[in-house]
Formats: structure tokens, sequence, C-alpha cells
């Protein structure tokens, strides 16, 4: 099992990335009053067959020809549920796919988020032509990181400048720190 939920967060969204996303949407939204901690990651790729869905959980299916195991997914369904949480895909071909690990946000077997702000610079940076929106709440209180924003202000600047993505990890981090305690 991946030892944060960022990494989690960072399988998922890659394979939204092989899927042909051009808009990738993140969220990590916590609700104390229901400790709960759910993280979402949506796409506008290519999306899948029901029968893919219903197989993608499975350790032993996976779309890639470089290997015969997918542990990501599996991983990311057991590690929500073993804290009494739940995981959802909602995926339908031509429009893209959603994937949903809902965590107990205090149980003693969830592991840390971890770092956020590392997830989405090395998600950005590896893929400055797709558009990422990052939504962080708690208890209603947070931010969005947007890049279709920050390239219109940044014009002919890409995303993938070392300065850029700096600033995005320095962005994100002071949010974090702003809306409340790190997960």
């Amino acid at each position: 099992m991946m030892p944060e939920i960022s990494l989690n967060i960072l399988d998922v969204a890659q394979n939204s990335v092989t899927a042909g996303a051009l808009l990738i949407e993140i969220g990590i939204i916590v609700d104390s009053a229901n400790d709960t901690l759910e993280c979402t990651v949506r796409d506008n790729g290519r999306g899948m067959t029901a029968d893919q869905v219903e197989k993608v959980t499975d350790p032993f299916f996976t779309t890639r020809t470089t290997r015969k195991v997918g542990l990501g997914i599996p991983f990311f369904k057991m590690a929500a549920e073993i804290t009494g949480g739940c995981f959802h895909i909602n995926s339908a071909l031509g429009v893209g796919t959603e994937t949903t690990a809902v965590f107990g946000l205090n149980h003693i077997d969830r592991m840390p988020v971890g770092d956020i702000a590392g997830t989405m610079t090395a998600l950005i940076g590896s893929n400055p032509d797709i558009d990422f929106l990052l939504r962080y709440a708690i208890d209603n209180h947070g931010f969005t990181l947007d890049t279709r924003d920050v390239r219109q202000v940044l014009e002919e600047i890409p995303l993938s400048e070392p300065e850029v993505l700096s600033s995005i990890a320095l962005f994100i981090n002071e949010n974090i720190d702003t809306v409340g305690q790190r997960l």
C-alpha cells in the first residue's frame, strides 16, 4: 500500500492522463462533523466501459501492456475501506471517469494525506498542456488552484518552468497552512 494518500491521487491522476484527459479535477474535502476525508479525481478522458469499471478494482486486471497487474486502484480502495470508508468509480465512454475514496478521518489506520503540493507540481510539470483543478477544504474553509487561471496570468510562460512550479507549490502549501491542520 502507498504510504500517503497523495501518492494514490498521483496514480489515479496519471491514469487520467493516459486516458487522454484535458482537464483533471482533484478534490480533498474534510467533513469533521461526519468524520470523513473525501478524495476525488475526476477527468474528461475517454472513460471506461461498464465491464472495465467492474474489473478495475481487481489487481489482476490492467489495461497496461507493460505489466500484468494493476495495484494502484485496488490499494486505494483497500486504504479507504480499512478506515470504515468507501470507494466508488463512475465512468462513461467518451465522457470521463470519477474516482472517489472516502476515508474515516480520525481512524487510526488512515494514512496521512502527504505532499499535495509535490503531487500537483509533479502532475503539472510533467503534463503542462493538461489543465488541473485542485479543491482543498476543511469544513467548508478552503482554496482552489486552477491552472487555467494560472495560464491567463502567465500568458506565454509554460507551466513546466521551475519558477512557476515553485510558485504553485508555495501557493498550495501556504493555503493548506491557512485552512488548518495538516492532514
